[in-house]
């Protein structure tokens, strides 16, 4: 069960980013570096942080990481003063058993929620998929999770997403098929579900992120009227210029659909494109992100787990272009001026 105030934040909508993971260049956990991101994060004005996930890097589990990257998340964010509930997911992957198994260390560390990643569970049926998330969600609150299939995500049609939305520990779904069909598919079953209010939606849509928070869906259920709003995102996007995003972020909640904003989310998904990689299929994504954030001076390197994950050709002269264009989306004086103080506490 979750916190009330905790379940509040996650129902109003927050932003959370994806939680890169700071490597030594020999491989090895950069607890001060790591520390300092999870600052950035916070003081930049995030209401969450998803960690052991896709841009944390799926081999921390192989690499023996996932129970001290999970700790120094949650120990920093405890450390940090705050007047707001930060909403702390924890990304729980592998069969069945490592699931549990992930999400009770979660649990006994603090987490407030499991996003279960279906990522290479091979050809499980939908029944299967269905009991392994409910076996999740007997430890923590489940955060779902549409992960595209450009990074191993499984394909998953309406049923599997109508029969979700009646888990009772489902709390939110992240929406990350890149897909706007696909999109629609979990927001229309989450609306034709009994428990559509207990349900928030994220996006996960790094391609389409300003839109899908503009978007009100609507649809026809047993005669009546339905809406629904993504309220937050969940994104691997917002793991950099974190601050500009929370306003942005901001803007789309008080604001009126604009051409503004929208010209603001064209642009966003542009500078997406060469943060993740779109011209080499997402090969690059997570060592965009880490460009990024070493070119802050938040990291000292692209340093990844995989040894065949680096930036793609032409990928470094399409990130100059995008913060070339669009200043307005960086925040590189907010880290320039802060940046001392999220390392001044060392390990």
């Amino acid at each position: 069960m979750l916190p009330e105030a905790t379940a509040a934040a996650l129902r109003e909508g927050v932003l959370i980013p994806a939680h890169p993971l700071a490597l030594t260049p020999d491989l090895q956990l950069d607890v001060r570096r790591q520390r300092a991101l999870s600052r950035y994060y916070l003081d930049a004005g995030a209401g969450g942080l998803a960690v052991g996930v896709h841009t944390t890097q799926f081999g921390i589990r192989d690499a023996g990481l996932l129970e001290p990257v999970l700790r120094l998340a949650i120990e920093t964010v405890r450390e940090a003063p705050r007047d707001r509930p930060i909403v702390m997911v924890a990304g729980v992957a592998g069969p069945v058993e490592q699931a549990v198994a992930e999400a009770k260390l979660a649990a006994e560390l603090g987490y407030d929620l499991a996003m279960v990643i279906l990522r290479g569970l091979g050809d499980a049926s939908e029944d299967e998929l269905i009991e392994h998330i409910g076996a999740v969600g007997e430890v923590l609150p489940v955060f779902g999770f549409y992960l595209q299939q450009a990074v191993g995500g499984p394909a998953l049609p309406y049923s599997f997403w109508a029969r979700l939305a009646e888990l009772p520990s489902l709390a939110a779904i992240k929406i990350a098929p890149f897909d706007r069909y696909r999109t629609i598919d979990v927001v229309r079953a989450v609306c034709t579900s009994s428990r559509a209010a207990e349900i928030a939606l994220y996006t996960g849509n790094d391609d389409n992120i300003v839109a899908d928070l503009l978007t009100t869906y609507r649809f026809t259920v047993d005669g009546k009227q339905v809406s629904q709003r993504i309220v937050g995102g969940l994104l691997g996007q917002n793991a950099v210029w974190t601050r500009a995003a929370v306003e942005l972020f901001e803007r789309v909640r008080r604001e009126p659909v604009s051409e503004e904003l929208l010209t603001l989310g064209a642009q966003l998904t542009d500078a997406n494109a060469a943060v993740f990689d779109v011209a080499g299929n997402f090969a690059g994504c997570v060592a965009g992100i880490h460009e990024v954030l070493r070119r802050q001076g938040l990291l000292d390197g692209i340093h990844l787990l995989d040894p065949d994950e680096r930036l793609s050709p032409g990928q470094a002269e399409e990130l100059d272009r995008v913060v070339a264009a669009y200043p307005h989306l960086t925040d590189d004086a907010f880290v320039a001026e802060n940046l001392n103080r999220w390392f001044e506490h060392g390990e």
